[in-house]
């Protein structure tokens, strides 16, 4: 081995031991710094650059691989506490403290809703300074956290004191102001009576900074989950309380207590192994398998639009009973607006939220009636599936935006690194040396945002790619062997266009492979695209092989020979097969402007001779063959013949 590539190979040593050590992501780059100054070979350079961007991705990816597990690991503790409850302000003195740790804030807090007052007051606090504000009263609709009292919406400010959407009091703008609170999230605690009435919001779970700060979806997703287990915390003291008093006026009820601490066990139990499942990295299936399994019915789980990811029966086995498509979204609506399962015959539906987001449904079929403790537990096991969705499509989006970054970088200067594009592909799962089809999405401007997020849905599980490029949507496609490029362009064209809910055109092109094909193959996706838009055929799919004489001009092959077969075809047939002179005649028509008389001279034959031969070439060509349209398509069929050496002579 040579100095320089031990010089090398110690570089990316360190990056590794780095790696090992979860060091600052600043050290990272500190370490290709001093290859650059050590002098080390350009070509070795690049590989410890190559290796140096690769590390700091794996950095990014561990970091937020340790976020999520311990997002996931508080939501299993919090389902323990749950489970153990003893103490409700030690569990809600939980639930704020995890808040604030895993939002990082300076500050959480928590308000109850005073039945009697009929405004809200500070229950518990975490990080809090000032006694001033650890004492507020926020009336329904007052300050950011009176307004998710009245609204059960999650609010969030970036700058609270300058933020008109709320209704100041010069009270709560003081204790905000003597706390020195500026960026304020939160979100609504819903709790429900049990008598089968709507569930109510009995309180706000808060999470605050002293600098300004936008809070990410996921952010608020987070809180929202914590909200459900401090309700649950409420709920199961409130119900305890109710238990105790009836153990005090009514000594014969301890059947019925041991009964329903059997079924809060139960459902404690069955919280945990599911909320077990996602800890371990269990999929969809699993996570049904086990609920039908403890609620004794088969189970499916649908996404937001209806569409079935898996079903299973009580043992396991595949099952294949649906709901009515608008049956289903009539139920999951009703779930989604009441919070809470809905039962339709002897199916129980509820909707898997993060949030207010619904994220996908899950339906119990086989059970016309559910005990309330199965309904809590059927719910829970929603809540379950919304978190397993959630971090499902987070790290789908990532690997899609990783990957739409390739493919602007590919459509931009293919011609600059084409070997680190294909290695870059490789690392990323996309093998640029395989063919590819190249699609491009275009529908209307208000529509544009809402094609990318349904061109990752429509992608969703295959080894496709896209992203944004120039105004549209570009979608990388593999090529089978029985893929035809425009089929592939019409079917993406109507799924999309369900999607999105407006009209969506597609250019496709290819198979074409790597970097400077799939270049080509862009560009004339793109002209295929303006062609149809030209035409007025919005909301299709086509190639430019399936245009006509436009598809001549735009693609890329150029296929002469196949567009005059396609256009001149019957004739050249009938000549060769009769020794017949349809093409000489068809050339001299339209050469001498369509006259008749001055056709029959070119070509030294009877007027009646040249009538007859149009006839026939009607018969062949179609009653159309002398439109605007259709004699455009022909005159450049038969230039193109002339000038592949094959065409006619005048006589």
């Amino acid at each position: 081995m040579t100095g320089q590539t031990a010089s090398a190979a110690h570089h990316v040593s360190r990056l590794l031991d780095l790696l090992t050590t979860d060091a600052p992501a600043e050290r990272f780059g500190a370490v290709a710094t001093e290859a650059r100054l050590g002098g080390v070979a350009a070509h070795e350079l690049a590989e410890v650059e190559r290796a140096t961007a690769a590390a700091l991705r794996i950095h990014r990816a561990l970091r937020q691989h340790r976020r999520r597990e311990a997002e996931l690991t508080a939501l299993f503790d919090t389902a323990g506490d749950l489970a153990a409850l003893r103490d409700l302000d030690a569990v809600l003195n939980s639930i704020v403290r995890r808040a604030r740790s895993l939002l990082g804030t300076d500050t959480a807090y928590l308000t109850l809703h005073d039945e009697e007052a009929g405004d809200t007051y500070m229950r518990v606090t975490d990080g809090s300074v000032s006694p001033l504000f650890q004492n507020l009263r926020l009336g329904l609709g007052e300050g950011l956290g009176g307004l998710v009292a009245q609204t059960a919406t999650p609010y969030a400010t970036p700058e609270y004191r300058t933020d008109g959407r709320f209704l100041h009091t010069s009270t709560i703008d003081a204790g905000v102001l003597d706390e020195g609170l500026v960026a304020i999230l939160g979100v609504p605690l819903h709790l429900g009576t049990g008598d089968g009435r709507e569930r109510k919001v009995i309180g706000v779970l808060m999470a605050a900074d002293r600098t300004p700060r936008t809070f990410a979806p996921e952010e608020v997703a987070l809180l929202c989950s914590l909200a459900a287990h401090a309700a649950i915390a409420i709920d199961t003291a409130r119900a305890l309380a109710d238990t105790r008093a009836a153990l005090a006026e009514l000594a014969g009820a301890n059947a019925v207590i041991r009964a329903h601490s059997a079924a809060m066990q139960r459902a404690a139990e069955a919280h945990d192994r599911l909320t077990g499942l996602v800890l371990r990295g269990g999929e969809l299936p699993e996570v049904a398998t086990a609920v039908a399994g403890l609620l004794d019915g088969a189970i499916t789980i649908h996404d937001a639009d209806g569409r079935a990811l898996t079903a299973v029966r009580r043992d396991g086995g595949p099952f294949g009973e649906r709901m009515a498509a608008g049956e289903l979204a009539e139920a999951v609506a009703d779930s989604h607006g009441g919070g809470r399962a809905v039962a339709r015959g002897d199916r129980w539906v509820c909707a898997a939220l993060a949030g207010q987001e619904l994220l996908g449904s899950l339906v119990l079929h086989g059970r016309p009636g559910l005990a309330d403790a199965e309904r809590r537990l059927f719910e829970r096991a929603a809540m379950v599936t919304a978190l397993l969705l959630l971090l499902r499509r987070s790290v789908a989006e990532a690997e899609n935006r990783i990957r739409g970054e390739l493919i602007t970088d590919l459509l931009t200067a293919p011609d600059r690194d084409p070997v680190g594009l294909v290695e870059r592909g490789r690392w990323l799962g996309v093998d640029l040396a395989r063919p590819h089809l190249l699609l491009v999405a275009e529908t209307t401007a208000t529509a544009r945002k809402r094609l990318a997020t349904a061109a990752r849905q429509y992608l969703f599980g295959s080894e496709s790619v896209s992203a944004e490029h120039a105004a549209a949507t570009v979608l990388l496609v593999p090529h089978d062997l029985d893929a035809d490029p425009g089929e592939a362009a019409r079917t993406a064209a109507a799924q999309l266009t369900q999607l999105v809910g407006a009209p969506v055109t597609v250019g496709a092109a290819g198979p074409a492979a790597g970097p400077a094909g799939l270049f080509t193959a862009h560009a004339e996706a793109v002209r295929c695209l303006r062609a149809l838009a030209v035409l007025g055929r919005a909301g299709e799919g086509a190639c430019a092989a399936e245009l006509g004489f436009l598809g001549v001009l735009l693609g890329d092959g150029r296929d002469v020979h196949g567009y005059v077969a396609a256009t001149l075809g019957p004739l050249l047939a009938y000549d060769a097969r009769r020794g017949t002179e349809l093409i000489r005649t068809l050339h001299a028509y339209f050469g001498c402007g369509r006259s008749l008389t001055r056709a029959k001279d070119r070509l030294h034959v009877h007027i009646n001779t040249v009538v007859q031969r149009l006839d026939r070439i009607q018969a062949l060509l179609g009653p159309d063959w002398n439109s605007p349209e259709r004699e455009l398509e022909l005159q450049l069929a038969l230039r193109l013949h002339l000038l592949t050496g094959n065409g006619p002579g005048d006589g």
